[in-house]
C-alpha cells in the first residue's frame, strides 16, 4: 500500500523544484496541471493586459505566485492582481483583488473547483476561470462557476472580453 510524504510548511517554502513546482495542501504536495501552449497564451495575454492596466491604475499583477490561501494551505496561482498597494514580500500577505486559474488539458474539475472554493473562503472577491479549450470564461460565486463574457472590475471600471484573454 503506497504512502504519502508529508512536508513541513518550512520545508516546502524553502524547497526548489525542478519542474513546474506543486501546491501544498495539509503536509501533501499537489500536482498542478501541465499547462498546453493555449493554456500559456492565455496567460500571457492576461498578464500583458493587466500590465498595461497598470500603467494608468493602481493595479499590479502577478503570475505564478504562490499564496497562503489557510493554513496549512498554499496554491500557485496562475495570475493573481492585486489593487491600490504593490506587494513587496515574497509570500504577499495582502488579500489580492484578482485570481485567475487557467485550466490545463489535464486539469481535474473537482481540484480546479476544491482550489476556487479556498479562495473564495480566503476572501479573494474576484475568482476567474479561463477555459481556453472551449473559449469560456466564468466567475466563480458561490460555489458555482457562471459563465460571462466580461471579466469586470466595476470599481476600476475594468471590462475584459473574453476574447481578450483568449487564444
Amino acid at each position: 500500500m503506497p504512502t504519502k510524504t508529508l512536508l513541513t510548511e518550512e520545508e516546502y517554502l524553502r524547497t526548489s523544484f525542478d519542474d513546474r513546482a506543486p501546491d501544498y495542501v495539509d503536509g501533501e504536495l499537489v500536482e498542478r496541471g501541465l499547462p498546453n501552449n493555449s493554456h500559456s497564451r492565455t496567460q500571457q495575454k492576461s498578464v500583458f493586459l493587466f500590465s498595461k492596466l497598470g500603467e494608468q491604475l493602481p493595479i499590479y499583477p502577478r503570475p505564478e505566485l504562490r499564496l497562503r490561501v489557510a493554513p496549512g494551505k498554499y496554491r500557485i496561482a496562475d495570475l493573481v492582481v492585486y489593487a491600490h498597494q504593490e506587494p513587496v514580500d515574497e509570500l504577499p500577505e495582502q488579500l489580492p483583488l484578482v485570481v485567475i486559474e487557467i485550466v490545463s488539458p489535464d486539469d481535474r474539475h473537482d481540484e480546479l473547483m476544491k482550489k476556487l472554493e479556498e479562495y473564495r473562503t480566503w476572501g479573494v472577491p474576484y475568482i476567474w476561470l479561463a477555459d481556453p479549450a472551449l473559449g469560456r470564461t466564468y466567475a466563480y460565486r458561490d460555489g458555482s462557476l457562471i459563465p460571462v463574457a466580461v471579466l469586470e472590475l466595476p470599481e476600476f471600471g475594468i471590462r475584459i472580453p473574453a476574447q481578450e484573454v483568449l487564444p
